[in-house]
């Protein structure tokens, strides 16, 4: 009996060593099991805060693309395309880093946010540039209005101070009335054209108080039916309507601003057909008077 006993025993303990073992192999099975699942969990965690953090900094990219094309500013221009390009090296490092290398994925996302950061405190500069750049544009706009308008005021002073110049200028004007001019003979009578020795030629200056008094410079010009200018070999050059003509006779005045009388001679040495003869009269560069004669 006590040999029965002794084999029950050791069936006794044999079974239970290979429950033990058992036990112990699928506790070991468990824990591997346990231990492969929890890094499969991690990796997938980690690919998800990868993708996260890429789609982060993909995101603050387009930020910076945008901010470029809102601002005027070299100089910010030059670091926004600096910042841009760290981004986009961090978002190709965050592409080819292992989901598994856990403490290289976090120093990236906290890189990630401080570039977030910085893109933020670039937005509220822009937007303050920007809002600034507006305000100046319209004292801009305001300051041109003004300009615009004291100049269109300058530009009608200057023509108001012309036209009334313009006046003054007529006004001193001297005027030639009641001109003749007569072919005369040697004894100072009327005569024909082509039998005259003579052409006379008779005129007023009327009285204009606003006109330069002293000497005056009278020129002539005497066209013949062919519109040719009677001239002599010792005729000369006037200016008028900043061109120089020819002058037929001249004569110095003296004027007082009062009505005179003038006679002015056209000696007669060539052949001077019948038709019609003009005579202009011009002072100080100016015509002060002209008429046609039919002789």
């Amino acid at each position: 009996m006590d040999e029965e006993e002794k084999e029950v025993n050791r069936r006794t303990w044999w079974i239970m060593g290979i429950i033990i073992l058992a036990l112990l192999v699928s506790v070991a099975v468990y824990y591997i099991w346990f231990q492969q699942r929890q890094m499969q969990e991690m990796t997938e965690m980690f690919t998800l805060e990868k993708e996260m953090w890429s789609d982060e900094a993909e995101e603050i990219s387009l930020q910076y693309e945008g901010m470029k094309y809102s601002v005027n500013n070299d100089s910010i221009f030059a670091l926004l395309i600096t910042e841009q390009e760290k981004v986009q090296r961090l978002q190709e490092e965050l592409r080819t880093t292992k989901s598994t290398n856990a403490r290289r994925i976090n120093e990236l996302r906290k890189e990630v946010e401080t570039i977030r950061k910085i893109a933020a405190s670039y937005i509220v500069q822009i937007d303050s540039l920007n809002k600034e750049n507006e305000d100046l544009k319209q004292q801009n706009t305001q300051i041109t209005k003004r300009y615009q308008q004291a100049s269109s005021q300058a530009a009608q002073l200057s023509r108001q101070v012309d036209q009334l110049d313009e006046k003054v200028q007529r006004a001193s004007q001297l005027t030639a009335v009641n001109i003749q001019l007569k072919p005369i003979n040697a004894r100072g009578r009327d005569a024909k054209i082509d039998k005259a020795t003579q052409l006379m030629l008779t005129f007023i200056i009327s009285k204009n108080i606003t006109a330069p008094k002293g000497e005056q410079m009278i020129y002539v010009r005497l066209m013949k039916p062919d519109d040719s200018i009677l001239i002599k070999s010792n005729y000369g050059f006037f200016r008028y309507e900043n061109k120089d003509i020819e002058w037929s006779m001249t004569k110095h005045i003296e004027y007082d601003g009062e009505e005179q009388p003038v006679t002015m001679y056209w000696p007669v040495e060539e052949y001077l057909s019948p038709g019609t003869y003009r005579t202009d009269i011009f002072v100080g560069g100016n015509r002060i008077g002209s008429r046609p004669f039919v002789l």
